[in-house]
């Protein structure tokens, strides 16, 4: 008898493209079917059969405390009951930007925007409308949404299935987009010996989530800084997966390295619909109505979402950090037992909260070292691990995520059951 997320399934993909609203989520690469959520609360999900799993993809790393925060769910559910959407200008999204500018090295105004996508596309036009240059450099696997400017070599799930692009996007809207490998210092040097002076921005994840987490080599983000400075050229931060996650002040504060550019998402908005860009004053000015770059959104500082983003923020201080590293800390150690006692050769890459699981030989320092990595293997862990209610990604190219409301008691569990399901993986 089938499965309701069997049905589930079968009742979206009349309607759905291929039954979901998001790729990963259709689990292509790792097999099965995906598991339809009701509810989620603390650490755990709950699918539409009432099955329990502990959680490790957290909406996709939002959720630092974990699912149905009371604080949220209360900030949330007041800023309802004052009305959905204006419009217009609040008081709340001053003070998220402010908390935003307090908080990460060098960010002196703010946009707020729906989605990581949309922070991404328009820090693109602002650089090149601030600098007045046209090409914009990326990493091979860095993903920083779907524009078509910036849909080549993503990373993620245009890498769990194969895509090195997307058919729809153009010859020229990526005609001048450069792509080069990440922690390769050499190559983007001779990019910018090239056409230095028209290069407008890099845009990098300073930590790597979407092809898997690739951590930067010792000293690579400063000779980004370095060498973008020296061509006048902008350095882009894309911290949707890691900004108000590894630290308060992102990779920023732990590399000491200052972008010019960052673009937010994921956790500033608590677990709603939320994104943002920001910048120094005299790159962000060049945004209308102050300047001649335009960019607009009618649910940009969407109140609800604004809402309960502050009230994540606000309760992510020393300790909360210090809390999602020590449990990072538990079950990273954990989970390389497990592949130790099994005899399984695996990398765990790791940027305090947040890592990944790569079953590879060597070491994992750029898109093609990800690709290597034995992603059917991956896909065999993953589907032992969920049949004893524990939920990893769905794809060996993305990180996971703990929260505060892990418990010892769920990190160890998840590592009883990694020593079963390693033991048990193929040769």
């Amino acid at each position: 008898m089938a499965d309701r997320s069997d049905e589930l399934f079968a009742r979206a993909r009349a309607v759905i493209p291929g039954g979901v609203n998001s790729p990963v989520r259709a689990f292509r690469s790792v097999g099965g079917t995906p598991r339809f959520v009701a509810s989620g609360a603390g650490p755990h999900l709950r699918d539409a059969d009432g099955k329990r799993y502990v959680d490790y993809v957290c909406s996709w790393g939002p959720l630092i405390l974990g699912h149905a925060h009371p604080a949220i769910v209360a900030a949330a559910k007041a800023a309802i009951d004052r009305g959905t959407t204006y419009g217009a200008p609040t008081e709340v999204e001053v003070r998220l930007a402010e908390t935003i500018r307090d908080s990460y090295p060098g960010v002196e105004m703010v946009r707020l925007v729906s989605s990581g996508t949309e922070a991404g596309m328009s820090a693109l036009r602002l650089a090149r409308g601030a600098t007045g240059r046209a090409k914009v450099v990326k990493f091979a696997g860095h993903y920083h949404g779907h524009a078509d400017a910036l849909l080549v070599a993503g990373g993620s799930g245009i890498a769990t299935f194969g895509l090195p692009d997307s058919p729809g996007v153009t010859a020229g809207a990526t005609a001048d987009t450069i792509v080069v490998p990440w922690n390769e210092p050499r190559a983007l040097e001779r990019v910018f010996a090239e056409i230095g002076h028209d290069v407008a921005l890099v845009a990098c994840e300073p930590v790597p989530a979407n092809m898997g987490v690739v951590p930067p080599a010792p000293g690579f983000l400063a000779f980004l800084r370095d060498l973008t400075t020296r061509h006048g050229a902008l350095l882009l931060f894309d911290e949707v997966m890691t900004g108000f996650r590894v630290a308060r002040g992102g990779v920023a504060e732990l590399s000491g390295v200052t972008p010019d550019l960052v673009t937010f998402g994921k956790v500033v908005g608590g677990g709603f619909p939320l994104a943002a860009f920001a910048g120094s004053a005299a790159v962000m000015s060049n945004l209308a109505p102050e300047g001649p770059v335009y960019q607009a959104g009618t649910l940009s500082g969407n109140p609800v979402a604004v809402a309960a983003g502050l009230a994540q923020l606000e309760l992510l201080d020393d300790a909360a950090f210090k809390g999602l590293d020590a449990r990072a800390d538990r079950l990273l150690a954990g989970l390389a037992d497990a592949f130790a006692a099994a005899g399984v050769p695996v990398r765990l890459p790791r940027v305090q909260s947040l890592f990944s699981i790569f079953f590879a030989d060597g070491d994992v320092a750029d898109f093609d070292g990800a690709k290597a990595a034995d992603h059917a293997r991956y896909g065999a862990f993953f589907r032992g691990m969920l049949a004893r209610g524990h939920y990893l990604p769905p794809s060996g190219y993305e990180a996971l995520f703990v929260s505060l409301a892990h418990g010892d008691d769920d990190l160890d569990a998840t590592i009883a059951a990694a020593h079963e399901v390693a033991a048990d993986l193929p040769g």
